[in-house]
């Protein structure tokens, strides 16, 4: 069996995360690494194992032993970069928010299906594990019907997280580049699509959007509240952002507070952990029949998404099974985030339907 030959673009500090899953495996291999930055594509390729080094995107997919790309660029090449390896034969895993517009998605999406190849989102959230064993949970009735869901974010502070700098944040704060903020529309694509895994499609949003000043001239989209209903009756969702600086957290990664909690007519299912560590309780936490328990997780480390996403993709692959968030769920996603942004603005409710 030949092994699937993968190239990186992009490799910036999450590139290392994505070559988590590829280690120890048979049937892939990273073969290239692509940036802007020269000796930043060296000194991954030598991390990585791989015999390839490209700036040049074109050239890159001109290359005839690479199966598949990787693109960890910033949004507003995803749509353009992904048509062109399309149209170029590869596979594409493209990290989220997927595009920009509805538009650009449906390009995507209609690149891959005529040039036969495989287009997914990469979604690591709804591949951490704490996360999939809530989705067993509530799909064999362990809380009943579910009726509501709430996810909450919050930025903070950590002395041992991910030192970033603001060098390479900058184009997130430019609307043309990321497309929305840093928080609703950026990490908030995380969470969106978390929503959607565990509750189903959106029916209709609306949304409060405000901003927080964090240097001269520039601010983040929070605090931020969004409500919406989905699509199977009775069925609710709120989804929070707050900018909380000074807050202090365990992390490693970035120092957000990610939590999710769902409710049934006979439980809750809580996760109370992801990117950090904030509340001091078990990542997965069920409250049925008047008792609170913690149910066991044997991975919860933020890292353990991103291996369990790539990997995901390499078994669904040779099998030609639909990846998880494939062009048209991936869509479905980018429509409900595009709608609470919508809704903030025009101040009312929006169906992403019709986004």
């Amino acid at each position: 069996m030949t092994p699937l030959r993968v190239a990186i673009v992009g490799c910036g500090r999450i590139a290392d995360l994505h070559a988590l899953g590829y280690r120890d495996r048979v049937d892939a291999a990273i073969v290239a690494a692509c940036d802007a930055r020269r000796d930043l594509a060296e000194a991954r390729a030598r991390a990585w194992g791989a015999r390839r080094v490209y700036t040049d995107y074109a050239a890159l997919l001109a290359d005839t032993e690479i199966d598949l790309v990787e693109l960890l660029t910033p949004h507003h090449l995803h749509a353009e970069m992904t048509i062109a390896a399309c149209r170029a034969g590869k596979h594409v895993s493209v990290q989220k928010p997927m595009a920009l517009t509805t538009a650009e998605a449906d390009r995507m999406i209609d690149a891959a299906r005529q040039a036969g190849v495989v287009l997914r989102v990469y979604e690591n959230f709804v591949f951490y594990p704490p996360h999939v064993r809530m989705k067993e949970m509530l799909e064999a009735g362990e809380i009943g019907e579910p009726q509501m869901i709430r996810l909450h974010v919050s930025t903070g502070k950590s002395a041992t997280a991910w030192k970033v700098p603001l060098r390479a944040w900058l184009w997130r704060f430019q609307r043309r580049k990321a497309g929305g903020g840093p928080l609703v529309f950026d990490h908030g694509y995380h969470l969106f699509s978390l929503a959607h895994y565990l509750m189903g499609d959106v029916k209709r949003v609306y949304a409060w959007l405000d901003s927080s000043p964090v240097y001269p001239g520039i601010s983040v989209d929070a605090p931020a509240a969004i409500m919406f209903q989905f699509t199977e009756p009775r069925r609710y969702g709120v989804l929070d952002f707050a900018h909380t600086p000074n807050m202090v957290m365990d992390s490693i990664y970035y120092a957000d507070d990610d939590r999710v909690e769902v409710i049934g007519d006979k439980g809750i299912l809580m996760v109370n952990r992801c990117t950090a560590k904030t509340l001091d309780l078990p990542p997965l936490l069920l409250f049925k029949d008047g008792r609170t328990t913690a149910v066991p997780v044997e991975r919860y480390e933020w890292h353990d998404s991103f291996v369990d996403c790539t990997r995901h993709l390499l078994d669904a692959l040779p099998r030609g099974a639909p990846p998880r968030l494939d062009g048209p769920t991936g869509r479905k996603v980018l429509a409900f985030a595009l709608a609470a942004h919508m809704s903030a603005a025009e101040r009312r409710e929006v169906s992403p339907a019709t986004v």
